[in-house]
């Protein structure tokens, strides 16, 4: 089967000669990355079998946070630590997304563009939990973590948040339930995001350059009910840690094209599309995030920095709102165990091999 690793390797070079000066840096730092993992280029951990005593040598991946062969560990860490915090409510999946027409602007002004729908899609949702007349606290808890693309690869930013369904108020500690099916209006979410992404970019000098018939449309908000406890958790894990494209959707690479499989929204019917190697590369590092930009936010009682710890948050839940809350269906999330193909015996760390860097030629 085709890997992403395959089609940088062979091809990434003629890319970055193709392109050369005009790439942004990040985009072929990428391409190294990918190509490099696992390899000598990182280094190698050395460990030998408890059991029989044979010796292994595992390569040491790129850890790029755009290499699909990178996310498996990160999500089972990530799914570990937040099923130990795991809160006895409904969560919901709230996803904010831009216009058709904005998204070209976006894609030239990544940084500005990008924080600004992280401030304005939170705000939002704070400010509408304050309202009486829907949850009527100060204190929401919820993380955001930004994707680029949609199922064939288009720029296709958006942003999706995981809330539990209620909030805290300051004031009293008290828990305040949201209804079981429904978190806050879709549509006045929509207006005020709209409001407060014009607002950041009049902010930063930027509104000018946008097409005024943008701020005339409606801008899409999505929120679905996606259950209680480690269930719940387990199926959102994977929008956190989602890279633009899998290697379990690549097909084939034949005649200078790469097949890959998708899905359309509402079916569940493979369906197959090919691009030409080179506008495939494109179509992936145009998802390439800013060096440094953090695309997973947390919010509220869910931020680090919060004075509330989250089983204070769940020893209120239980105290404040025991008729919303739903059975904990526990999960054990094993962690990954290297065993030895040898006798199946349990890897025991002795060395490291430091990585020997060289330069990046590939093989075509």
């Amino acid at each position: 089967m085709a890997t992403l690793k395959q089609i940088m390797r062979h091809y990434g070079p003629e890319y970055i000669k193709r392109f050369g000066d005009a790439m942004p840096d990040q985009h072929r730092k990428t391409i190294e990355a990918i190509v490099h993992c696992r390899t000598e280029h990182y280094g190698a951990s050395l460990f030998r079998c408890g059991e029989c005593g044979h010796r292994h040598t595992v390569m040491r991946s790129c850890g790029n946070r755009h290499c699909p062969n990178c996310q498996g560990d990160k999500t089972r860490q990530w799914l570990s630590k937040r099923l130990s915090e795991q809160l006895p409510v409904n969560h919901f999946l709230i996803t904010f997304t831009v216009p058709e027409a904005i998204r070209g602007f976006i894609r030239s002004h990544q940084r500005q563009c990008y924080g600004a729908m992280f401030d304005a899609s939170s705000q939002t949702m704070k400010k509408l939990a304050r309202d009486d007349r829907f949850i009527g606290a100060d204190l929401a808890g919820f993380f955001g973590v930004l994707h680029t693309w949609g199922r064939t690869l288009p720029y296709h930013p958006h942003i999706h948040y995981v809330v539990p369904a209620g909030a805290m108020t300051k004031a009293d500690g008290k828990w305040h339930p949201s209804r079981a099916d429904f978190f806050l209006p879709v549509r006045a979410m929509s207006k005020i995001f709209k409001a407060k992404f014009y607002d950041a970019m009049k902010k930063c000098g930027l509104a000018s350059s946008i097409c005024a018939d943008v701020w005339k449309q409606a801008w899409v908000v999505d929120c679905r009910m996606v259950g209680a406890g480690a269930r719940a958790i387990k199926y959102l894990a994977p929008y956190v840690f989602r890279v633009a494209i899998s290697n379990s959707r690549i097909v084939k690479i034949e005649d200078r094209r790469v097949f890959f499989k998708y899905k359309k929204q509402q079916s569940n019917r493979w369906r197959t599309m090919s691009l030409e190697v080179m506008a495939f590369i494109h179509r992936f590092l145009q998802h390439v995030l800013p060096s440094g930009f953090m695309k997973i936010r947390y919010y509220g009682f869910m931020s680090p920095g919060s004075a509330l710890s989250m089983q204070s948050v769940a020893d209120c839940i239980e105290r404040c709102a025991a008729a919303v809350v739903h059975a904990i269906r526990t999960i054990c999330i094993e962690p990954f165990v290297p065993r030895c193909d040898k006798c199946g015996g349990t890897f025991v760390y002795y060395a490291s091999i430091l990585p020997v860097h060289l330069p990046f030629r590939g093989s075509g």
